[in-house]
């Protein structure tokens, strides 16, 4: 059987490092073990699912070196959801509830006050004809549960039901169904909670291995006998931990935390990006991977731990930089001309070291071109001396050296008070690249402008 897992994200808005965390998870398990990874939009909430949200969706896994085996949308699937239900309904394992929400919360209320777990106690299942019809008269609409196997003859008469998987990732689980309401499965309005249909495209894609958030964990315990009801084996489950932000607040896509679009937009490189979201909240050391192949051979689901991560900006930054500080210029040549970045490879060379994004290069790139020279007043007869100094053309990588050193035999400075009064008066910055190929790069003309 091929090993086959999915990431199903809800197109209603832009995913974020959270989000992709679980995806680069799946996809990684997925390569790991020649198998396949399916993208499954979640999109049977039509009012509030957006195509421009699912080009998104893809267009950030695509950013991140996430390309799916294949693509569904349950939105072109209610005719398999409708069969289920009705299944399970012929069975007596989905059963109509008419309660209100503000009914349901007022009993929940009432058991918490005496000290009692607030599980929903079945009142559906002793509705008689009668109490329907009058239901139905005010105007209610049926909501439906599915019966949880929690009993033994009698349903309202329940008794500890533990359901075990040996999670991927975090190993031995137990869920007691006894501890559970009965999930909604079909609303008021008739569409589909998340369960039902997940199950069904679970069973009909061949997916053998689900991992997501550990914030899912209970509910496997119900969603493992939805896949029984439905004659079905369930797959292997794995719950990784969440990530945060870096204040511990939680992610949300309606907020856009931490989104793989604005990361990608803000000029993060996507291996930096993947390697934080994969390494983090792992007994493995945080370090940037090259390529997605590097990031398959060091992933393992079984180091992540139990505690939640936390995704700091600032890590991110250094991964970042580490990478740009390793490009050769062939990597980045294309990115460079697409800003317009001149200079070759011995520019790149030159910046790539003070640089945290490729990006960045464009500040030195404008330096190189227009500078706001800066030229203490103690050193303005240092400045002078100096340009007298300048060497003739045509100028070369042994040009700053040559000059420096006539500079400093003149003056007799040297260290900091020989080359600090001349980088800011060329570059207008107390730090940078070093100067031989940036004073090359300048070229005669716009240095003497400088040093006026």
């Amino acid at each position: 059987m091929t090993v086959t897992l999915r990431f199903a994200p809800s197109p209603t808005g832009n995913i974020h490092i959270g989000n992709a965390r679980t995806a680069l998870v799946n996809w990684l398990y997925a390569k790991k073990n020649d198998g396949q990874f399916i993208l499954r939009f979640d999109d049977t909430d039509v009012e509030r699912s957006k195509v421009e949200f699912a080009e998104g969706i893809e267009r950030d896994l695509r950013w991140l070196g996430i390309e799916p085996d294949r693509i569904e949308r349950q939105s072109t699937r209610f005719s398999s959801y409708d069969e289920a239900a009705e299944k399970l309904k012929v069975k007596g394992l989905l059963y109509a509830c008419y309660e209100t929400a503000d009914e349901l919360d007022r009993r929940r209320k009432r058991l918490l006050a005496r000290g009692l777990p607030p599980i929903y106690d079945r009142s559906g299942l002793r509705y008689s004809l009668k109490e329907i019809a009058a239901f139905e008269a005010e105007g209610r609409t049926a909501h439906w549960r599915f019966l949880l196997p929690n009993y033994e003859d009698d349903p309202f008469t329940t008794k500890r039901t533990e359901v075990h998987w040996d999670d991927v990732v975090r190993g031995r689980q137990t869920v007691d169904l006894a501890s559970m309401s009965d999930p909604v499965l079909i609303r008021g309005d008739g569409t589909y909670l998340y369960t039902l249909p997940s199950v069904v495209d679970d069973i009909e894609f061949g997916i053998t291995h689900i991992i997501r958030g550990d914030d899912h964990v209970t509910n496997t315990g119900a969603q493992i006998a939805v896949f029984e009801a439905l004659d079905a084996k369930a797959p292997a489950f794995g719950h990784h931990n969440l990530l945060t932000s870096a204040d511990g607040s939680g992610l949300s896509k309606r907020l856009g935390s931490l989104s793989i679009a604005n990361l990608a937009e803000d000029g993060f490189e996507p291996m930096a990006v993947v390697s934080l979201a994969v390494l983090i909240g792992t007994s493995q050391a945080v370090e940037p991977m090259k390529n997605m192949a590097a990031m398959a051979a060091r992933f393992d689901p079984q180091t992540i731990t139990k505690s939640a991560a936390k995704f700091d900006m600032a890590e991110l930054l250094g991964l970042n930089k580490r990478l740009v500080h390793d490009y050769s210029y062939d990597a980045v040549s294309e990115r460079l001309s697409a800003l317009n970045i001149g200079g070759g490879e011995e520019f790149w060379n030159a910046v790539r070291p003070n640089i945290e994004k490729v990006s960045d290069a464009a500040d030195w790139w404008a330096i190189v071109n227009d500078a706001n020279p800066v030229i203490d007043d103690e050193d303005r007869d240092f400045i002078s001396e100096a340009k007298a100094l300048l060497p003739d053309g045509p100028w070369d990588g042994e040009t700053w050296k040559k000059w420096t050193a006539l500079v400093k035999e003149k003056t007799g400075r040297k260290g900091k008070g020989l080359f600090m009064p001349l980088r800011k008066a060329l570059t207008g910055q107390e730090h940078g690249p070093e100067l031989a190929t940036i004073l090359q790069l300048i070229g005669p003309e716009k240095t003497l402008a400088r040093l006026s």
